[in-house]
């Protein structure tokens, strides 16, 4: 074999930060929050966003935008009406079905006395240019003293299976203590003629009671690959265990019948902290249903911290719950408003709200986005990277209702990351877009190109210096794909299956990265 001296192309130079711009996309000057975000799944520069919004004579209205170039622009925002003039909204979702049918759910409720109020559904035929009239998923009335309309959490079966098209929506009741007589109890609505109409019942069941403790018992839905509806949600009933837990409602048959199982019971779920935004979340792998992540907050680690539980052998047993943000335990900074996302190839990332680098503790203290991936092939976590592109002041109305939840999409090694921040004076949407593996504050070269010796152009293999070896790889295509990673075990690494073509090679260290152009003939 010809020794052949690397001729390294260093994308990066040393201790250079990279930042992704963030990019407003929302047009109100008073208040814009609670963004949710949708990929048409057929088209991955197809996005489109919503969030709520304040309209002039309308209260707070649900507000959308379009991208059909996978977030460079977005049309102009549209805004949904009332179904009653003194009406307001909230609490968006969006999801797309198998066909490509793109639906919008949300409440339209009198949030002064909360006397009326319905989840609603609306249809949009071309990518969310245009909104049919709504559906009504479920009505206030149906649920006395309940008030069973809060946080309706949308999921579509997109499988290919017998349920293909089935709209579940999840609700609790309101932060309405005076209002609501307990026992408290998660809802499930659930439409099989694409969201024409819904049935409705409480999701707990006997033996699998949330109870009259947790006052807002909030299910989190899921479609797992083989079409299984999937929801977990808290419980405290001393008659059903002395521990809290956290119940697993599963129906493969568009809510016929359910089965129950606990996923975890035991301390350490929630946080004491009553200003954060604590809405757990469950995710399921696209392509494997026996893989499902569930998120949450604890106090268990020292502050408010992202924490996760998961299962790989479809609930058969769960893990313990892990601690995901990276910075020092016990340091007092605290993080909330998790949203997390699979890749096809079950690559997993987590964001969320991060105070790290915020002078002083507790909520009300400056904050940005920070998120991290977890690779589907070594199981390791990315170190943390800030998404956004400047430390945020905080503001007051970040303590009240509003801006409660994010939305990050995961399509391939690209991150697609939608939020609320206060740093224009005002809460506004903005919106980031990068690569998982380019997302290091520093990527550094080696010292000297000499000390990294391979063949380059590449015929079947290349060597690294045997430094690396423990460390983390990664191939990159051209439009940034993985196209194979894992451990470097040896100095050789075979690349005799690869296609011709130019590639980045992106080594993981302890301390270090480092980005390196390959050439393969």
């Amino acid at each position: 074999m010809k020794n052949i001296l690397l001729n390294v192309l260093l994308f990066i130079c040393l201790g250079s930060t990279i930042r992704a711009q963030n990019q407003v996309i929302s047009e109100g000057n008073f208040f814009e929050g609670e963004p949710y975000l949708a990929m048409n799944p057929s088209n991955s520069q197809h996005l489109v966003a919503a969030w709520m919004g304040i309209q002039f004579n309308n209260k707070v209205v649900i507000k959308s935008s379009v991208s059909t170039n996978g977030g460079i622009s977005w049309s102009t925002p549209i805004w949904q009406a009332h179904i009653s003039p003194t009406f307001s909204s909230a609490d968006v979702s969006l999801a797309f079905d198998h066909l490509g049918n793109l639906f919008m759910c949300y409440i339209d409720y009198d949030n002064t006395n909360f006397s009326e109020g319905k989840v609603l559904v609306r249809k949009s035929s071309d990518g969310g240019l245009n909104w049919g009239n709504p559906s009504i998923v479920l009505d206030i009335a149906s649920c006395p003293n309940q008030v069973c309309i809060d946080r309706p959490w949308m999921v579509i079966d997109e499988t290919t299976g017998p349920n293909a098209g089935t709209i579940y929506v999840t609700n609790m009741n309101a932060n309405q203590t005076t209002m609501i007589t307990p026992p408290y109890h998660p809802y499930i609505s659930i439409s099989s003629d694409g969201g024409q109409t819904f049935n409705s019942e409480q999701l707990d069941a006997p033996g699998f009671l949330s109870g009259s403790v947790i006052p807002q018992p909030m299910a989190s839905p899921v479609v797992t690959a083989d079409g299984r509806f999937t929801a977990l949600y808290p419980s405290y009933v001393v008659s059903q265990s002395l521990l809290p837990r956290l119940i697993r409602a599963q129906s493969n048959n568009q809510g016929q019948t359910f089965t129950y199982d606990v996923a975890y019971q035991g301390q350490g779920f929630g946080t004491s902290n009553t200003l954060v935004k604590a809405g757990p979340l469950l995710k399921a792998h696209p392509n494997n249903s026996n893989q499902l992540a569930y998120f949450f907050l604890s106090d268990d680690f020292g502050e408010t911290d992202v924490v996760f539980i998961e299962t790989t052998n479809n609930g058969a047993s769960w893990s313990s719950p892990a601690r995901i943000n990276q910075d020092p335990i016990g340091n007092g900074k605290i993080q909330d408003l998790i949203w997390a996302d699979y890749a096809s190839n079950g690559d997993l990332a987590v964001c969320w709200r991060d105070r790290r680098n915020a002078t002083g503790t507790g909520y009300s203290v400056s904050s940005e986005l920070f998120c991290t991936v977890r690779n589907a092939t070594t199981s390791n976590w990315l170190p943390d990277f800030s998404v956004s592109d400047q430390l945020v002041n905080h503001q007051a109305i970040l303590e009240d209702s509003g801006n409660d939840f994010m939305n990050v999409i995961l399509k391939n090694d690209t991150l697609n990351v939608i939020w609320g921040d206060v740093r224009s004076g005002s809460l506004k949407i903005y919106f980031c877009k990068r690569g998982i593996y380019d997302t290091t504050n520093f990527i550094q070269s080696l010292p000297e190109p000499s000390q990294f010796v391979f063949p380059n152009p590449i015929m079947n293999a290349f060597f690294v210096p045997t430094e690396f070896i423990g460390s983390e790889y990664y191939v990159l295509s051209s439009d940034g794909k993985s196209i194979r990673n894992g451990k470097i075990e040896t100095s050789k690494q075979e690349f005799e299956t690869i296609p011709t073509g130019s590639y980045r090679l992106l080594i993981i260290s302890p301390n270090k990265r480092y980005q390196y152009q390959l050439i393969k003939q």
